[in-house]
């Protein structure tokens, strides 16, 4: 059904700022792990699709939460996986449970605040983290390639992280990607969604 949702009925969302291939991977995996779904069509390195496209997909998923990613390729400034990721999150229909920071190599281009970070060791940080999970000098700021914007958007938690499935091997496919799944159980029961399941049982 089109036309505006109610708030009960709009779909849940993650969003990630990462989409290469070892982000699908591993987030396709936490889907699954959660019992939710993972738009896959919206990883690449940069994504190739734009914001109506992956509301359209949002909305055919099957269950909640979805987790979608977004990837601007370490273009500086608003590329077209931050234009996405700002129309998928301002959308009517979409509800935002939180957002998963991904670090880069970028330094002091573009950075984001976080309210918490998970270093490499699953530990959690009020230091941002760099690509490889390792706690940074400054408190409540990540640099990162597709961050840019999250600062602009009204957001209840984002969450940052090391490179998705990498991480110095401590977040790999092969071990259950354990770092990205605690950031979206951190999400999950931060947003009080988790509750809400329950509740609806």
């Amino acid at each position: 059904m089109e036309g505006k949702y109610s708030m009960d009925d709009r779909r849940h969302v993650i969003l990630i700022t990462d989409g290469d291939d070892y982000a699908r991977k591993t987030v396709e995996h936490v889907a699954r792990e959660i019992g939710g779904r993972c738009i896959s069509l919206s990883h690449g390195n940069p994504s190739a699709l734009d914001g109506p496209q992956i509301v359209k997909l949002i909305k055919k998923a099957v269950h909640d939460p979805v987790l979608v990613m977004f990837d601007d390729s370490g273009l500086v400034g608003e590329g077209g996986g931050e234009k996405a990721l700002k129309y998928v999150a301002c959308h009517q229909d979409i509800h935002v449970l939180g957002a998963i920071a991904v670090a880069a190599k970028t330094r002091q281009a573009e950075w984001t605040r976080i309210d918490v970070c998970i270093d490499r060791d699953g530990e959690l940080t009020p230091y941002g983290v760099d690509k490889y999970g390792l706690p940074e000098m400054e408190i409540g700021r990540l640099n990162g390639d597709t961050v840019y914007c999250l600062d602009e958007l009204d957001i209840p938690i984002i969450v940052g992280i090391g490179d998705i499935g990498k991480m110095a091997k401590k977040d790999e496919f092969e071990k259950g990607s354990p770092i990205t799944k605690k950031a979206v159980d951190l999400i999950l029961e931060r947003s009080g969604y988790h509750g809400r399941q329950q509740d609806e049982k």
